[in-house]
């Protein structure tokens, strides 16, 4: 492999090293419907859709449930790390390399949280720091809101989007 090759290879070598897998794309559950893509790349920009903890085989990854009852942070961080997989994912589809990624903009962390957790930001660093150890802090950090939510979909305890800044 050539240098400039293993330049474009970065973050999924990483990746490997790491013994981590790139989901394939979501099963939704049957009779569901999700009109939208799971990213949309305008001018130098990708906006990625909210995605959720996924196996690799595509399937919703388990525990579900909220934060904080049916979940430990230790549980619902390993769920944040898994959903940044997912997004990995469907940027790797659409865009065909991951290190055509040069700025992770910003991210919005949702937490399935039962009442009175508010450790949400513990949470969502699952995802922030896969996503800093892939890219570096030069293009890795990132803007990022952590909140707590009522409910997610099909009961996944994160559900994270974000905004990356791109190369042509």
């Amino acid at each position: 492999m050539s240098a400039e090759e293993n330049k474009l290879l970065k973050v999924e070598t990483k990746l490997q090293k790491l013994g981590l897998i790139l989901p394939e794309p979501l099963k939704t559950p049957a009779g569901t419907k999700l009109p939208f893509p799971w990213v949309r790349v305008r001018g130098n920009r990708a906006y990625i859709s909210g995605h959720c903890p996924q196996n690799p085989d595509g399937s919703i990854a388990h525990p579900l449930g909220k934060v904080g009852t049916d979940l430990s942070v230790k549980e619902a961080y390993q769920a944040a790390r898994l959903t940044a997989l997912s997004i990995l994912g469907s940027l790797k589809r659409e865009l065909g390399n991951l290190d055509r990624v040069v700025a992770w903009l910003r991210v919005l962390g949702m937490v399935n949280s039962a009442p009175g957790f508010n450790q949400q930001p513990l949470v969502v660093n699952g995802f922030s720091d896969l996503i800093i150890e892939l890219y570096g802090p030069e293009r890795g950090l990132h803007a990022r809101s952590a909140v707590g939510m009522a409910e997610l979909p099909f009961g996944i305890p994160v559900e994270i989007e974000a905004e990356v800044e791109i190369t042509g």
